[in-house]
């Protein structure tokens, strides 16, 4: 049991490490302005379209009845569609400050939603922990403010942010139990297809009228980040984080994201290390630790336990 738990653990801060990252990374790609969000969420859903595919082919098959294909389709939307490509437009149009601001939400939206949906109780602990990491999370945002990378309609940006967090909460509490019941490759590779069908009718125009000769080598590189790094090594570990711990926990992992932006500001020379930053993130890990040993966690723990999930 412990050994699960850790493996989720594990897996979700690769995710949101990757995650963290992928912002100003993201932001760089679109700067010059010939990849636009709609492109670089393509790229996002149709590259790991792909590579769920092939790394399929060396995996066992699965069979997936037509009902539960249906049931993909939901999450491909909920989970890839909505929250990728809302994200993406968010950041193209705010800055990736105000965007980290925005995914502090997530947590706190899956905690309510899990609530009403799975009946999952809301401990003093957990409300605890998700204020104490929503408030490190915060004082490390803040306190990286002045970015030179601006937003040209961060109100518009700001939304979109945040519709993307509530899609993924949605995702995690609705799909919580079906995922348990298919490999991660075989869930993958439906939700990525059937994000990629959704996409397409939008996207043939933004294909055609692309002027692929001005990509640099640096925006192609960064690409490269978000489709291999961001988007299918981070899904995989996510799918782990979900199968092994349950959605208020996977959510509280968003905290992470603020303390990866600033290791990087840092390691750039941009920013650095100070006290404040240091309580931030003691704050967002005591907080990932009481949500961690709150008493909907010894419930979920035992069910799993006991075989009933």
């Amino acid at each position: 049991m412990r050994e699960f738990r850790l493996k989720g653990h594990l897996a979700m801060l690769g995710a949101n490490t990757m995650w963290g990252i992928m912002a100003p990374v993201a932001k760089l790609v679109m700067a010059a302005g010939i990849v636009s969000p709609l492109l670089l969420t393509n790229f996002r859903i149709f590259g790991a379209a792909i590579l769920f595919w092939i790394a399929s082919m060396f995996t066992p098959r699965e069979h997936v009845s037509s009902r539960d294909l249906l049931r993909l389709a939901g999450a491909g939307l909920l989970g890839i569609v909505f929250n990728q490509g809302c994200y993406v437009f968010g950041v193209g149009f705010t800055s990736p400050g105000e965007a980290s601001i925005i995914t502090t939400t997530m947590p706190i939206w899956v905690m309510l939603l899990a609530a009403v949906i799975l009946k999952e109780p809301i401990t003093w602990k957990k409300a605890g922990g998700i204020a104490l990491g929503g408030t490190g999370a915060l004082m490390l945002v803040l306190g990286s403010a002045g970015s030179g990378m601006k937003g040209d309609n961060p109100v518009l940006g700001d939304l979109l942010v945040l519709t993307a967090q509530l899609s993924y909460a949605l995702y995690l509490t609705f799909y919580r139990n079906f995922i348990k019941k298919y490999s991660v490759f075989t869930l993958m590779k439906w939700m990525f297809t059937f994000a990629a069908i959704a996409v397409t009718p939008v996207s043939v125009r933004e294909w055609i009228g692309t002027s692929w000769g001005d990509v640099s080598a640096i925006e192609l590189a960064g690409i490269g980040y978000v489709v291999i790094f961001a988007t299918f090594i981070a899904y995989i570990c996510t799918m782990i984080g979900q199968k092994n711990l349950r959605p208020t926990l996977v959510g509280m992992y968003n905290y992470v994201q603020p303390i990866v932006a600033s290791v990087i500001g840092v390691c750039l020379g941009l920013d650095r290390f100070t006290p404040v930053k240091i309580v931030a993130v003691a704050l967002i890990f005591s907080g990932v630790y009481l949500v961690t040993i709150s008493r909907a966690a010894d419930h979920d723990a035992h069910k799993i336990k006991g075989g009933k999930e």
